[in-house]
C-alpha cells in the first residue's frame, strides 16, 4: 500500500512568482524520473504477490500451468529490474534518452498487468472459495500497489486496470457453480471504481509535487545566478576596498615626501639665518609640517576603519613584544622632553588582536607625550578579577569634568580650564581619540577614562588574559632627561635617498648641525661605496626604507655593516608609508623608525638616542 501525498498542504504553498511556469516536457522527464524512483517498491511487490501465487496454487494448480506463468513474470521482472539498474547506471541521460525509457517501462507494466488479468483465469479453482478469496485479494492488492507507479498516467492506468480487474470480473461473473457470482462481480466493479478514485487524487497529488519540485528547480538555479553576481558584486567591492586603501597608502607616501623635505630645507635656513623673525617663521613651518604629519595618519586610521579595511584576529599577545616596540618608538620623544616613560606588567599574555591592541596603545601614548610637560608616563598591565587592567597613566595637564563625557567624540578636541595648550598640543582633527575607541570596541573591550586637571589623566582598557607563557626578561626604564642639545661635529653620517630634494634638505641640515655627510642615492652606490678601498668608518646610518629598483634600505644597512663586522653601526630607517609595520625588521636589523614628514626636532632627537648624546 503507498502513503498518498498531503495534497493540502502542497495545494497551499504560494507559487513562485519570479519562475516561469515548467514546459509540457520538463513535466514528463520529471515523472519519467519519478517512476524510476519509485521502481524498487513496486518490483518488491510484484514480487511478493508471485510468491503468494506460487505459494498458494502448488499442489493445486497445474505445475504446468503454474510455473509457465511464473516463467513469464520472471522474464518480466528481470527486464524492469534491468531497465531500473540502467537508470542508475546513466543518471544523467539527456531528454531524448529518458523519454524512450519512459515508453519502453509504459510496455512492460501492460505486459504485466496482462499476465495478473490472465492469472484469474489460469488459477481460478471453481471448488475452493479459499483459493478463490486468496487469488482476488493477491490481484485487488496488485491493482491498488500499482496506483503509486501508474496514477501519473491516466490513459497507462486505465488501460492496465482493464487489463487486470475486467478478465477478473468476467471470470468471476461466468463461474455458473458460484451462488453470489453477480453480486461478487459487482463487488469487484465497485472495487474497481475505488481504485480510480485513488488514483484520481494520487494524480493531482503528484501533479502538484512534481509542479514544486520544478519550480523550486527554477528557483534554485535563479539563486545560484545570483549568488555568482552578488559574489562577483562583493569581490568587486573588495577590491576597491583595497584599491582605496592602496590609493591611501600610495598618497600617504607621495605627500609626505616634499613634506619631509620642507621641513629639512626650513631648519637648514634657521640654523643659517640668526634673525629672530626668520627663526620664527621657521618653526612655524616646522608646527606645520608636524601638524600635517598627525592629520595624515589619524585620516589613513579613520578611512580603514570605517571601510572595514580593520579586521579584528584576535590571538595570544605578549606584553613585553607590545612594550618593546612601544619603547622603540616612543623613547627618543620622551628622551627629548626630559619625561620618564616606563612600563609595567609585560610579564602579562593578552588575548587581544595585537595589531589594534598596539594601534590602541600607540595613540594613547602619543597622547600622553604630547599633554605631559613634567615627570613621566607608565604604562601598567595588571589583573582585575578575571580580566587584565591595560592602562596609560600620564602627569599631565588632565581634562576637564566637562570635557571628559566628549573626549571620544570625532573633532572634539581637548582644553584645560587651568592652562592654556601649547601650540603644539593643539594639532591635528582631534580624531585620535576617536580612533582609539573605535577600534577598542572593535575588539570588544570597554574603555574608560580618569582625569584631574593639573594632575593627569589615565585611559583604562580591560581586556582577557592569554594562555601563552610569556618569556622572562629584565624589565628596562627609561630615566629622566634634560632636554637635547645636539652637536655632531667630527661624526660621519651616511645617508641613503633616493629622492633628490629630500637627499640634499638632510644633507645640508646634518652639515649645520657640524656633521660629515656621505649621501648615496642608491642601494647600488652604497654597496659600491662600502666595497671601496679603505672607507671612512660611519658614526650614524640614516637610509629611505623605499629604494629604487624594488631595493630597501635593509639592503644598503646590511651592505655597510657587513664592511664593520665587529660594530653594530647604529641606524636610522625613514619611510613615508605608515600601513606598513616594521617593528619586527626593526628588531631583527637594529635600527630605530620615522615617519615621513621628520621633523627636525624628532630627528635632532631620535640621533642624539642614536649616539646617546644629550
Amino acid at each position: 500500500m503507498s502513503t498518498v501525498l498531503p495534497t493540502r498542504a502542497l495545494a497551499a504553498a504560494p507559487p513562485a512568482a519570479a519562475a516561469t511556469a515548467p514546459s509540457p516536457q520538463a513535466r514528463q522527464l520529471e515523472h519519467a524520473r519519478a517512476l524510476y524512483t519509485q521502481t524498487p517498491a513496486t518490483l518488491a511487490g510484484n514480487l511478493v504477490g508471485v510468491v503468494l501465487v506460487v505459494s498458494f496454487f502448488s499442489g493445486v494448480a497445474e505445475p504446468l500451468r503454474l510455473y509457465g506463468w511464473v516463467a513469464v513474470m520472471a522474464v518480466l521482472w528481470s527486464t524492469r529490474l534491468a531497465h531500473y539498474l540502467r537508470f542508475l547506471r546513466q543518471p544523467d541521460a539527456d531528454d531524448a534518452t529518458l523519454l524512450a525509457w519512459r515508453q519502453s517501462w509504459r510496455v512492460l507494466a501492460l505486459l504485466l498487468g496482462s499476465c495478473w488479468g490472465l492469472a484469474a483465469w489460469m488459477f481460478w479453482i471453481p471448488t475452493s472459495p479459499p483459493h478463490q478469496v486468496a487469488l482476488l485479494l493477491i490481484i485487488y492488492s496488485y491493482c491498488v500497489g500499482s496506483v503509486q507507479m501508474l496514477a501519473g498516467q491516466p490513459r497507462l492506468f486505465v488501460a492496465f486496470l482493464c487489463l487486470v480487474l475486467l478478465p477478473t470480473v468476467a471470470r468471476v461473473a461466468t463461474d455458473m457453480g458460484h451462488p453470489f457470482r453477480l453480486q461478487l462481480a459487482l463487488i469487484m466493479c465497485i472495487l474497481f471504481g475505488a481504485v480510480w478514485l485513488m488514483a484520481r487524487t494520487y494524480r493531482s497529488a503528484l501533479a502538484q509535487a512534481i509542479e514544486l519540485k520544478l519550480r523550486t528547480d527554477q528557483l534554485a538555479a535563479q539563486l545560484r545566478v545570483e549568488k555568482a553576481a552578488a559574489e562577483d558584486a562583493r569581490r568587486a567591492a573588495e577590491a576597491a576596498s583595497r584599491a582605496k586603501t592602496q590609493f591611501f597608502a600610495a598618497a600617504s607616501h607621495d605627500l609626505r615626501q616634499p613634506l619631509h623635505a620642507m621641513g629639512l630645507f626650513a631648519e637648514t635656513l634657521r640654523q643659517r639665518c640668526h634673525d629672530p623673525d626668520v627663526a620664527a617663521l621657521v618653526n612655524s613651518i616646522n608646527e606645520s609640517v608636524d601638524a600635517l604629519e598627525g592629520l595624515f595618519g589619524e585620516l589613513l586610521d579613520i578611512t580603514r576603519i570605517d571601510t572595514g579595511g580593520v579586521e579584528v584576529k584576535p590571538a595570544p599577545v605578549r606584553l613585553r613584544e607590545v612594550f618593546a616596540r612601544l619603547r622603540l618608538h616612543f623613547e627618543p620623544t620622551a628622551f627629548e622632553k626630559g619625561l620618564a616613560l616606563t612600563f609595567r606588567g609585560e610579564q602579562h599574555v593578552l588575548h587581544a588582536d595585537p595589531v589594534v591592541l598596539e594601534r590602541i596603545l600607540r595613540n594613547l601614548v602619543s597622547n600622553a607625550i604630547r599633554y605631559t610637560e613634567d615627570g613621566g608616563v607608565l604604562v601598567s598591565c595588571r589583573r582585575r578579577g578575571n580580566r587584565l587592567l591595560l592602562q596609560v597613566w600620564d602627569s599631565g595637564i588632565g581634562i576637564s569634568e566637562q570635557s571628559l563625557p566628549r573626549i571620544f567624540d570625532e573633532f572634539f578636541q581637548v582644553h584645560s580650564s587651568q592652562r592654556p595648550l601649547e601650540p603644539h598640543q593643539r594639532k591635528g582633527l582631534g580624531l585620535g581619540l576617536a580612533i582609539v575607541k573605535r577600534l577598542a570596541d572593535l575588539m570588544g573591550a570597554p574603555l574608560t577614562v580618569r582625569s584631574r586637571v593639573g594632575h593627569g589623566t589615565v585611559f583604562s582598557l580591560e581586556v582577557d588574559p592569554g594562555v601563552v607563557p610569556a618569556p622572562t626578561a629584565t624589565p628596562v626604564e627609561v630615566s629622566p632627561k634634560m632636554p637635547l642639545g645636539l652637536s655632531l661635529q667630527g661624526r660621519l653620517v651616511v645617508v641613503v635617498e633616493d629622492e633628490p630634494a629630500v637627499r640634499e634638505g638632510l644633507t645640508v641640515l646634518l652639515k649645520a648641525w657640524g656633521a660629515d655627510v656621505l649621501d648615496f642615492d642608491s642601494v647600488g652606490t652604497a654597496e659600491a661605496w662600502a666595497a671601496s678601498v679603505a672607507p671612512p668608518r660611519p658614526d650614524l646610518l640614516i637610509v629611505d626604507y623605499r629604494l629604487p629598483e624594488a631595493r630597501t634600505g635593509l639592503e644598503a644597512l646590511d651592505a655597510i655593516r657587513r664592511r664593520w663586522p665587529s660594530e653594530r653601526l647604529p641606524a636610522i630607517v625613514i619611510t613615508g608609508s605608515s600601513l606598513s609595520g616594521h617593528e619586527k625588521e626593526a628588531d631583527t636589523h637594529d635600527f630605530h623608525l620615522l615617519i615621513k614628514p621628520v621633523l627636525p626636532n624628532k630627528l635632532r632627537a631620535m640621533i642624539g638616542f642614536k649616539l646617546n648624546q644629550r
